[in-house]
């Protein structure tokens, strides 16, 4: 399995909306990067992410999971964009907001720190566990501790 990290501005598409489309969940469409649309290619089925509200809160707020393979972007005619699905899993008990994932000495080396600006970032394991940890979420259970 990986580990995966998707940003959404709130105001945009929420972690409420993603919760509300249920097992369905939804396409990420709309990426336009291609180091993020090269790591959508990567993704395998049942791979975890986090899915983190950027611009505004600025924190890991659930966590999801791949729901379908990367397939042509339907928001545009252009071949040169895929995106995967992902639907929701689990709130994050208690958010982990990237201030308190910059003052983590394990986490100095996570995408979310060095590479802000992308929208999809692949995440260690090692720092899945800890975000987790911080979050108060047991990463296999997915379940509060």
């Amino acid at each position: 399995m990986q580990y995966w990290l998707f940003k959404s501005e709130p105001f945009k598409w929420s972690w409420e909306q993603q919760k509300a489309k249920g097992e369905a969940g939804e396409e990420w469409d709309g990426i336009r990067n291609y180091q993020a649309r090269n790591f959508m290619r990567q993704m395998e089925l049942g791979d975890r992410a986090f899915f983190y509200h950027s611009n505004e809160g600025l924190e890991v707020v659930g966590i999801a999971e791949v729901s379908a393979l990367s397939a042509p972007d339907s928001t545009t005619d252009d071949e040169r964009w895929d995106c995967v699905h992902i639907r929701a899993l689990a709130d994050m008990p208690r958010p982990v907001t990237l201030k308190e994932v910059k003052a983590n000495e394990k986490l100095a080396d996570m995408s979310l720190v060095t590479s802000m600006r992308l929208s999809v970032q692949p995440v260690k394991e090692d720092e899945w566990i800890e975000v987790c940890r911080m979050g108060g979420i047991d990463p296999h259970t997915l379940k509060p501790v």
